[in-house]
């Protein structure tokens, strides 16, 4: 199978898993031996966690990550994979549409099937402008877009306006190109029926807990609309609780009946921003 013909096998597996009658529980990753772990575990299709790929290399979340460090982690993910993998790309790292789409272009050739791209504390219209762009590329406009809108996760409104602005911004989301739309920050019975019951594309929320509290939420919300379900950092911050625990001489290894000292994503990312 040549890389063309198996990118559109992937790229058409992938769509079809936000479509099924069962949620798509998606555990990130961050390099090869994390991929290779959750794809033998019985993943559907991969995805990287941006906060947890820049933390692996020595980098703090929120842009910090260079290209070419992105690159490599993504290629030795790809390379273990038999599975889709879908790449957080944050911004695209980039203010210019022109930048965003060539970065897309190398994941693309990498072999690549989808990308998350978010508005973060950026305006609409340039989110807008980047997937139209991505889309309108002769080279990675096939794609899988889940375009990311951090009003929630940000605290930009509340109540009904909160909701009326994500479902804004999703809508002239999809008009641009993007397949799938991500809203972290949030998982509400209330609000996924709201947006489900506006939004012409499929949901994709984070959840935290263990593997059975997600599946049943998952089970939940999939209900109301929402196909899709993310990890985010959580995967890298359990695995990397026990690492800090363990290495602690008086702790020794975690048991059962005992709780790892849980990372969480602020003490994580000062960590690393104190290495710099």
């Amino acid at each position: 199978m040549n890389n063309q013909t198996q990118f559109s096998v992937q790229l058409e597996a992938f769509h079809q898993l936000h479509m099924g009658t069962s949620p798509l529980v998606l555990v990130n990753v961050w390099d090869a031996a994390s991929a290779m772990i959750v794809q033998a575990s019985g993943a559907k299709a991969l995805a990287t966690s941006s906060a947890s790929l820049a933390w692996s290399l020595g980098y703090a979340d929120g842009g910090e990550l260079p290209i070419d460090a992105l690159l490599s982690a993504v290629a030795n993910i790809v390379r273990v994979s038999q599975l889709p993998v879908t790449v957080d790309i944050e911004n695209g790292y980039s203010d210019k549409p022109e930048e965003v789409v060539s970065l897309v272009d190398e994941l693309v050739n990498l072999g690549v099937v989808g990308i998350n791209i978010e508005d973060g504390e950026q305006s609409t219209e340039l989110l807008v402008a980047k997937i139209t762009a991505i889309r309108a590329s002769a080279s990675c406009g096939q794609v899988f877009i889940n375009a990311r809108t951090d009003v929630y996760l940000r605290g930009l409104a509340e109540h009904d306006e909160a909701l009326d602005m994500c479902k804004s911004r999703l809508t002239r989301y999809q008009a641009a190109g993007a397949d799938c739309g991500f809203i972290p920050g949030i998982d509400s019975e209330h609000i996924a029926s709201r947006l489900g019951a506006n939004l012409a594309m499929p949901l994709n929320f984070m959840l935290a807990g263990d593997h059975l509290a997600v599946s049943k939420r998952a089970d939940t919300l999939l209900k109301l609309g929402v196909t899709r379900f993310s990890i985010g950092p959580g995967s890298f911050l359990d695995a990397y609780s026990t690492l800090k625990h363990t290495s602690k001489p008086s702790k020794g290894s975690c048991k059962d009946t005992e709780q790892c000292e849980q990372l969480n994503y602020n003490e994580m990312n000062t960590l690393v921003m104190r290495a710099r």
